[in-house]
């Protein structure tokens, strides 16, 4: 499910500690899928705010990050009946598919983090089971496509849509990362998965990464950060004991500058959940937007 514009245009286990582990030896050399993403630009972060807290939500993110938005129409995104306000919103250091459900919402749509463009859904979600995903919405016509929700390991969900008509969007200024949270236990069959599916290299797999980056200062947590033509995943791996808002942060954007985005954002009614802090070669900070999306907002230092 996604965004529908106007006119229907909407159309914890160390790697490190073996050398390389066999289940990263297997995710790197395990292309058997045919590569089936189209490109950053096209995955988009799904948002669910109450139609009230619609107009205040767009106002903030793109008062915050810059763009534009198409036409709010109302439509029916699911297999089975409902109906949503919906828009896309276009930045350039992201996109959302925003949803303002004025019926309830079947399941299970509103658990699914993003949506992912495929060249040809059906071979999409056929690579997606190879690999080891869980297929938890066989794929339905919607008004400009087809859709289907998967499931990574780890109890990841995401749609994957396929456009009639072939879309045309501007490439990103900074690619955001898709910020996931797994247990160790999980991990491994995590990355296995998703980097045969998505033809992706791990670009990072830090086993003692600092613990504030999940809001435990003083200790460390393994992160693997990954690269594919469907963008950036961030991998968080922990036991769960996370404080508020860690594990709820969807997404992270990357600015210029943390300090005039945060500076923007808190004028449009944005709360920062937590402070701007240091970690990694970056200055980050988690923010809450009207309607209650919790995202990651970070600079890279030069």
């Amino acid at each position: 499910m996604r965004a529908f514009h106007s006119a229907f245009r909407l159309s914890a286990v160390a790697i490190f500690s073996f050398g390389v582990s066999a289940g990263l030896t297997e995710a790197r050399s395990a292309k058997a899928t045919p590569a089936v993403a189209v490109g950053p630009q096209y995955d988009t972060t799904h948002v669910y705010v109450a139609p009230e807290n619609i107009d205040a939500f767009v106002k903030a993110f793109l008062g915050t990050f810059g763009g534009s938005s198409t036409k709010q129409v109302e439509v029916t995104v699911t297999p089975t009946p409902s109906s949503t306000n919906s828009q896309l919103l276009q930045t350039p250091v992201g996109t959302v598919s925003l949803f303002g459900f004025k019926t309830p919402v079947p399941y299970p749509f509103g658990a699914e983090r993003t949506g992912y463009l495929v060249v040809d859904l059906d071979g999409a979600v056929l690579s997606a089971k190879s690999a080891g995903a869980d297929v938890l919405v066989a794929p339905f016509p919607d008004p400009i496509g087809r859709d289907a929700v998967i499931q990574w390991p780890g109890g990841i969900n995401m749609q994957l849509y396929w456009h009639t008509t072939k879309p045309s969007y501007a490439a990103f200024q900074t690619i955001p990362e898709n910020r996931v949270y797994v247990s160790p236990v999980r991990v491994e069959d995590l990355l296995r998965s998703f980097l045969a599916f998505s033809h992706g290299n791990i670009v990072s797999d830090d086993p003692h990464a600092p613990g504030i980056e999940i809001g435990r200062p003083g200790g460390t947590f393994r992160r693997v950060r990954i690269e594919s033509a469907f963008g950036k995943l961030t991998v968080f791996v922990t036991d769960g004991h996370l404080p508020y808002p860690y594990g709820r942060d969807v997404t992270g954007y990357e600015v210029s500058s943390l300090t005039d985005a945060l500076a923007k954002a808190e004028s449009l009614g944005v709360d920062i959940l937590v402070q701007p802090y240091s970690s990694s070669g970056r200055a980050a900070a988690i923010v809450e937007f009207p309607g209650g999306y919790i995202a990651e907002i970070h600079e890279v230092n030069k």
